[in-house]
């Protein structure tokens, strides 16, 4: 398949990632399986370091994700199994997606959560001062660094940090540890350290617990009701090959022209996408025959943003990138990815290939 015109057709082209060693932590995660997938397609050898992925049904187990990559198991916690793993496998390029990265376990068990993506972003970005072969690191955070102040108005890169609770705050405490390694110790070297920003992500593969998406998915499944805690918080849905489409991107970016994209950058959905967790739930149950939903606010026990947008416009301006799907082209993905999985489909790996091919396709549409 040809890739899309403009900065797009280099940083999707396998031209660009064929032998590329790359390292990528967290592969065995939900976007990080999806990640690793795209990566192999395109021809690089990938390296992954996560720990061991529990769930049956996930992207990583059904797609056979590890089988066509050196897959470790490991924990980001380690310095010295961090450091020996970045020793051996050289990396050129680095995507850094490990992390705790729920907001009910961070909630229970914040030291934990700081100690892995605090300090596991520590130890990663550490370990790589040791190398001479990296050219690019891209650290995923999330949308939630920022100090939410439940306005209207969407957050951009320059608005300032924080977090009520410790899954957000651990997260933008990330962003100080990249941005003081990328000016300290790693820039003099001439390496490219960004950090990519998204937006609630859903698709196929995802089965955490108290995640909208999938809690249907189970609900559904075993034909009960599916319950919502916070049925009006309103979050940028996008579907997950939106935003790895765009750290793909932004790491072309970054090997071409180093200095230029060593910042920060937000990657959201379309305008239709900025929902409220009833209307998705709802146009869920539409897609899943026999389905339903219902209301119990008693669950609510945690802090958790009402409302929150991301402004994308520096993307949009700097990159080229733009989201593709609308929010129900990335439902209906979504559907038809558990769906097969649930009705044990053999080759789930070729439906998650499929399903980068059917992206990339939009891609190419330069409207």
């Amino acid at each position: 398949m040809s890739p899309p015109a403009g900065s797009s057709a280099a940083s999707l082209s396998p031209d660009f990632w064929r032998g590329r060693r790359v390292l990528l932590t967290g592969h065995t995660g939900f976007k990080g399986a999806w990640l690793a997938l795209w990566l192999q397609q395109l021809g690089a050898e990938v390296t992954g370091l996560a720990l061991a992925q529990d769930a049956a049904l996930s992207t990583y187990h059904v797609a056979g994700v590890g089988g066509a990559m050196e897959s470790v198991i490991g924990d980001i916690r380690d310095a010295a199994a961090v450091r020996g793993l970045v020793e051996r496998c050289q990396p050129e390029l680095v995507f850094h997606l490990a992390a705790q990265a729920l907001v009910g376990p961070a909630y229970a068990s914040p030291v934990e959560t700081y100690m892995t993506n605090v300090m596991g972003t520590a130890h990663v970005l550490e370990a790589l001062r040791g190398v001479q072969s990296v050219r690019t690191v891209t650290v995923i955070t999330t949308d939630k660094v920022y100090d939410n102040q439940e306005w209207a108005w969407p957050y951009r890169e320059t608005d300032a940090l924080g977090g009520k609770e410790a899954y957000s705050n651990s997260k933008a405490c990330s962003e100080l540890v990249v941005d003081c390694w990328r000016r300290s110790y790693l820039a003099d070297r001439g390496v490219s350290v960004a950090t990519a920003r998204a937006g609630n992500v859903i698709g196929g593969g995802d089965w955490a617990d108290r995640r909208i998406v999938p809690d249907c998915v189970r609900a559904f499944h075993a034909d009960q009701a599916v319950v919502l805690r916070r049925p009006q918080a309103t979050r940028p849905w996008q579907h997950v090959l939106e935003p790895i489409a765009g750290y793909l991107d932004l790491a072309w970016h970054q090997f071409e022209q180093p200095t230029a994209f060593a910042e920060a950058f937000n990657f959201g959905p379309r305008q239709d996408a900025q929902l409220q967790v009833e209307d998705v739930v709802r146009r869920m149950t539409a897609r899943w025959h026999g389905s339903r939903y219902e209301v119990d606010l008693s669950g609510a026990n945690f802090p958790e943003s009402g409302l929150l947008a991301l402004d994308i416009s520096k993307t949009l301006s700097r990159l080229k990138w733009r989201p593709r799907y609308s929010i129900d082209t990335a439902l209906d993905q979504t559907v038809r990815w558990y769906r097969a999985a649930l009705a044990g489909s053999p080759d789930m790996r070729a439906l998650c290939l499929a399903q980068i091919d059917h992206y990339t396709q939009l891609t190419a549409d330069p409207t």
